[in-house]
């Protein structure tokens, strides 16, 4: 009999139960028949009942399906009725078989049911196949299910089963192969060049599938999305082709129907979040937990391709690939900007998976060939035809952005924010269509989800590096950006024009162009003070970037950062990010004087080493070792009278990061020189009981 892998590839919206594959054990007679009994009764009112409909496609094979379904109900209350002492032995095993059998088949019917329209199209032959394999099942099964003592009438109804079911052919609906044969017809149009006339996509979506508003289209599309998420090499169509029909369906939804909202809600619609992943949350609590290092901090999954990239980060291949291909030039966890985009296995993490997968017996597939690079890897690249249709979809939104009415506007800001979330080339087209400077408007609108929606695409439409320099080139685009992270109508709309800002930033020549906007930087340090935590991490990282850039040290004294950043020493949530902006800035003498005279700062400091991340420690004693470098003799006072410094770097030079090691040796060696100098020249106010600094300083 097939296996129940035969759904392995057609399902990906949600894994089967355990129960598809693995047959009931310990369970009696009378358990497994009550339970085939149940999910045959449950099969066959599947399409009976006041609110239940037949599916849109494949009714036919459902409906055959359901009617055999029907018949083996009639064998299974046989078998309760005669009792399982009048039968041979064999009975259990096939009731075992016929339960796996059954649910196969609801897991079938329940895809039917759950499936776009689109998806079913595309999928109309594979799903054509899996119906005539469950025919051959039942065949298979009831030829060897044992039938005496059952009454005459059931063993009929059994016997014109079998034959049916012997007899039955592979059936595809002509009507729906015609129909996936014209979809793919519109994506040939755009992908030589010609967009589909509107009368015909009208025919199409409207009359011949019933997708007939602005709902319909976005159940299609994110469907659709679902499955290109899920791509892992052995869909069909590819996920390049399943990307082409995603802008043939949005483009679709712009032309046939209103830009205004379908709900008359506008904002209140969030996009729902995307599924990952094969295993439901019941199966995967059965598992044990995942080390923390063994999951990529992008997708949060199992690693299975560990790479590191240019600064020293690990991710795993397909999701590092996904973001550099997607138009991302900086480092995901720390934000730093990528020397390189060269992916360097990182084989001891793989063998160390390895080992931990096979110690708890869980599957674990390492690539086939290690050494393979980036470009080779698996990514869902657009088609021509996809882009065709993106830049169609752009300049209907483009106009609506132009001269739509002020909801329409909003409506089609919103869709910009959701079409660049993705894709350097989905970005590409919108920014070359012009939606910048009409973005820009919006900025400063008084309506809340305008602006919201407007800040957002542009923090999105800024991820593709060439949309940094459009942005920046339009006049007066940085300073309404800057006038929403100040007053904006919400705190989303703040938090992302804080991100938008970081995101700029990348670009060195424009650090110091934000820097000196008016308002910029205090508008971040209020966000990193007063702010939700994703705000905070919003502020605290553009604050970073703005640092690395020499000529802004006075403008972050000036505006009130260095105090915004010492208070967020004490927040867990970015004071890994805080200690590195303190030390960038106290390279420079006025900043490390600045930092110096805070009062708080050499404390905040040294409670970062105490109880910070690896990363924090790192930042934080680079901080104190450039205090003392650059902030004279009152900063390096300070530092070296610090309450249990000396334990702190001792603890450091064996258990911190390369990097702190070094720092961390760097700063003791200050801390003797001062010692040395306060006995014998007077140098410092620090007298023999201020210090106990019995350390041995490596050579690192």
């Amino acid at each position: 009999m097939a296996s129940a892998a035969i759904f392995s590839s057609l399902r990906r919206r949600r894994s089967p139960s355990l129960e598809a594959f693995v047959a009931p054990v310990d369970l009696s007679y009378a358990a497994v028949l009550e339970a085939s009994r149940a999910i045959s009764n449950e099969l066959a009112s599947s399409f009976s009942g006041k609110h239940k409909t037949a599916p849109f496609f494949q009714g036919k094979n459902s409906r055959s399906l359901i009617r055999k379904i029907q018949v083996v109900s009639v064998l299974l209350d046989g078998f309760r009725d005669v009792g399982f002492s009048q039968f041979a032995p064999s009975l259990f095993l096939c009731l075992k078989e016929l339960y796996l059998l059954l649910y196969r088949s609801k897991i079938l019917i329940d895809y039917i049911k759950g499936s776009s329209k689109l998806w079913l199209l595309l999928q109309s032959q594979s799903i054509s196949g899996h119906f005539h394999d469950m025919n051959q099942e039942i065949s298979t099964l009831l030829d060897v299910f044992p039938l005496l003592n059952l009454s005459e009438d059931v063993k009929e109804q059994v016997e014109l089963l079998q034959k049916q079911s012997r007899n039955s052919k592979f059936y595809i609906d002509g009507n729906e192969d015609s129909l996936r044969l014209k979809l793919y017809d519109f994506l040939n149009e755009f992908e030589n060049g010609r967009i589909p006339e509107r009368n015909d996509l009208y025919a199409f979506f409207v009359e011949k599938l019933g997708i007939c508003n602005v709902k319909s289209c976005r159940v299609e599309i994110e469907f659709l999305e679902e499955q290109i998420v899920n791509h892992d090499g052995d869909i069909e169509p590819t996920a390049s082709v399943l990307n082409g029909f995603v802008a043939l369906v949005r483009y679709t939804r712009f032309l046939l129907f209103s830009f205004e909202d379908e709900e008359g809600e506008l904002g209140k619609w969030k996009r729902k979040p995307t599924k990952k992943g094969l295993i439901t949350k019941e199966i995967a609590d059965t598992f044990v937990t995942i080390p923390k290092d063994f999951c990529c901090p992008i997708s949060l999954d199992l690693m299975h391709d560990p790479v590191i990239i240019s600064t020293g980060q690990t991710y795993d291949r397909a999701s590092i690939t996904r973001w550099m291909e997607d138009g991302h030039s900086n480092c995901p966890k720390t934000g730093q900007v990528l020397v390189h985009t060269k992916l360097v296995p990182n084989r001891a993490l793989s063998n160390l998976i390895l080992q931990w997968c096979t110690a708890n017996s869980i599957p674990y597939d390492p690539p086939e060939n290690p050494h393979h690079s980036s470009e080779s890897a698996v990514s869902a690249l657009l088609s021509k035809a996809a882009i065709e249709a993106t830049k169609a979809t752009s300049a209907l939104l483009v106009e609506q952005l132009a001269n739509g009415t002020p909801r329409a506007k909003t409506v089609a800001a919103r869709e910009i924010r959701w079409l660049a979330k993705s894709g350097k080339q989905n970005r590409a087209c919108i920014a070359e269509a012009g939606a910048i400077p009409l973005l820009k408007n919006l900025l400063s609108s008084p309506h809340t989800f305008a602006q919201e929606n407007s800040v957002t695409a542009m923090l999105n439409l800024s991820i593709y590096d060439k949309n940094k320099i459009r942005i920046m080139d339009v006049e007066g685009c940085l300073g309404a950006i800057v006038g929403v992270l100040r007053n904006g109508h919400t705190t989303e709309g703040k938090e992302n024009a804080a991100a938008t800002l970081f995101s700029l930033s990348a670009v060195h020549d424009y650090k110091r162009r934000i820097a000196q906007e008016n308002g910029a930087i205090e508008a971040l340090a209020a966000l990193l003070r007063e702010g939700t935590p994703r705000g905070k991490k919003d502020a605290v990282t553009a604050l970073f970037n703005l640092s690395t850039h020499d000529d802004n040290c006075a403008r972050m004294i000036d505006s009130g950062a260095i105090q915004a950043l010492i208070g967020a020493l004490g927040c867990e949530v970015v004071f890994e990010e805080a200690a590195g902006a303190l030390a960038l800035i106290a390279r420079q003498r006025m900043g490390a004087e600045a930092v110096g005279k805070e009062e708080m700062a050499v404390a905040g400091l040294t409670e970062v080493m105490r109880c910070g991340t690896p990363r924090a420690k790192e930042n934080a004693v680079v901080a104190l070792l450039e205090l003392c470098r650059s902030g004279g003799a009152a900063a390096t006072e300070k530092v070296v009278k610090a309450p249990a410094l000396a334990n702190l770097l001792h603890g450091l030079l064996f258990t911190g990061t390369k990097r702190a090691r070094r720092k961390a040796a760097s700063l003791a060696r200050v801390v003797q020189r001062c010692e040395h100098a306060s006995f014998h020249f007077g140098g410092l106010d620090v007298g023999p009981g201020d210090m106990n600094f019995p350390i041995s300083v490596p050579v690192l």
